[in-house]
């Protein structure tokens, strides 16, 4: 059985410190992200819930996708939300050499700026998230170096996971959220089950505790 953290822990935003765990929670702003879409079955869904509590996210998308659904990501740019690379082929890091992964993470690059008709990101730096939050230090020197902001998390709502119910991954999420916080959520059919029940209810609660939802720049 896998283990993973629900609330990264101190000690791993510490020893990885130039990795994006959080922002300062100066105001009540919080950052949901959706990991591996776009996806024609669940993405149009999740704008629609963004819309309907004027919520603003980041969306990490494999390159991929993107190429076989511009539609749909055309999308997520017209309604103005944040875009993030998240590999073209969803690489593990760990399993990948540096070479072939940078290589990976530079063709979704090239795929965001042709679909968006705009540089890589529509954001002042181009973002990236590994898959799994796998990643090698030499891969993550590079991207740095390149200019990347590599974006984890503070908070993940497991609804990847057949193992959680609905109820848990909700729970998962208003349990450790936080302002400053970054929460991850997946917009893929994998998790639907448990994201459907989930998002609406955290929309819902962010916004009877008066909280922000805006997309990472």
């Amino acid at each position: 059985m896998k283990w993973y953290w629900i609330k990264t822990s101190w000690l791993i935003k510490k020893i990885f410190p130039k990795y994006t765990w959080g922002f300062p929670p100066m105001e009540r702003i919080v950052y949901l992200t959706f990991d591996d879409g776009p996806t024609p079955e669940i993405t149009p869904w999740v704008l629609d819930q963004l819309q309907q509590f004027d919520a603003k996210a980041t969306f990490f998308c494999i390159g991929d996708n993107i190429k076989k659904h511009p539609d749909v990501f055309q999308q997520i740019i017209q309604n103005q939300h944040s875009v993030g690379n998240h590999t073209f082929n969803h690489l593990n890091g760990w399993k990948t050499q540096t070479d072939q992964y940078l290589k990976n993470v530079m063709a979704c690059a090239k795929t965001i700026e042709a679909a968006s008709q705009q540089p890589s990101t529509i954001n002042s730096q181009p973002l990236f998230r590994p898959p799994y939050g796998k990643i090698k230090k030499s891969q993550a020197k590079e991207l740095l170096s390149s200019g990347y902001q590599i974006i984890m998390w503070d908070v993940l709502s497991a609804d990847f996971d057949g193992r959680v119910s609905p109820e848990k991954c909700l729970e998962n999420v208003l349990r450790n959220i936080r302002p400053g916080s970054i929460v991850v959520f997946h917009d893929s059919v994998k998790a639907f089950k448990n994201l459907q029940y989930a998002l609406p209810r955290t929309l819902a609660f962010l916004k009877e505790q008066k909280y922000q939802c805006e997309g990472i720049v």
